[in-house]
């Protein structure tokens, strides 16, 4: 099976893809200096519940940007039944394709999906094209917590930096870092079993499906990735940069 196609059996009860919570999005909103009528534009939106929640708490307007069909249905759904489809617009598209509009939005975020581009550094070029002189970014980014993984986790994790790696990076792409948050142990967990709960509620549900194999090794496989390997070695972050100040 089609690994978006999994993700959007995994993410079916969810509505935060990423190990952070509803509570921490608001707050980098708040450290990116959110203000009524700035305009955000959010690639890898997911089902767009940062956007929802930021047009909610700040009265932010903008663009969100997925791939996946499933996934844009839903945010638009979400955006609708929240009195916010007249302020975010939901683009089915791939982000790295798409013609954004360069240096208009206040602050441009990518959380968990800067493997929309090939590595960081090209991600922040491209974010950063399209914020204004005084813009913010905010990503959630991966990293390795320990420098020395297992050599078989991190052959499949190539592009994962650890936290200091990834620091120096945001500095050569011109910016500083104003603000972050950590993914705890409970977030960790509530994202894992999040999606564990989606793949397995949908193999009780479809028993004879001709693809119900892939889905269980592929709930099997990321359950033995996170207890073997994940929760020792592998952190997440929310970061808000601001462009250096020369």
């Amino acid at each position: 099976m089609d690994f978006l196609a999994l993700k959007d059996i995994a993410e079916r009860y969810m509505e935060v893809v990423n190990p952070t919570s509803p509570e921490k999005l608001l707050a980098a909103g708040q450290a990116a200096g959110l203000r009524p009528g700035q305009q955000v534009v959010d690639y890898g939106c997911g089902y767009g519940e940062m956007l929802a929640l930021w047009a909610e708490h700040f009265g932010i307007g903008g663009l969100g940007l997925d791939l996946r069909p499933n996934a844009c249905q839903r945010a638009r759904q979400k955006m609708s039944e929240r009195g916010l489809a007249g302020r975010i617009e939901i683009v089915c598209a791939n982000g790295r394709d798409y013609p954004v509009r360069l240096g208009h939005y206040d602050v441009a975020t990518c959380i968990g999906a800067t493997f929309i581009w090939p590595d960081l550094p090209a991600a922040l070029r491209a974010l950063k094209e399209k914020i204004k002189p005084t813009g913010r970014l905010v990503i959630g980014e991966a990293y390795w917590r320990r420098s020395q993984a297992p050599p078989e986790y991190v052959r499949g994790e190539s592009t994962i930096l650890t936290e200091y790696e990834v620091l120096q990076t945001i500095r050569q792409g011109g910016f500083e870092l104003n603000w972050v948050r950590h993914a705890g142990r409970e977030e960790w967990d509530r994202y894992e079993s999040g999606n564990w709960e989606g793949l397995l509620g949908w193999l009780a549900e479809n028993p004879d499906h001709p693809e119900r194999q892939d889905v269980l090794t592929h709930l099997r496989e990321t359950q033995d990735e996170y207890t073997r390997y994940g929760r020792e070695y592998f952190g997440w972050a929310l970061y808000v940069l601001r462009p250096i100040i020369d």
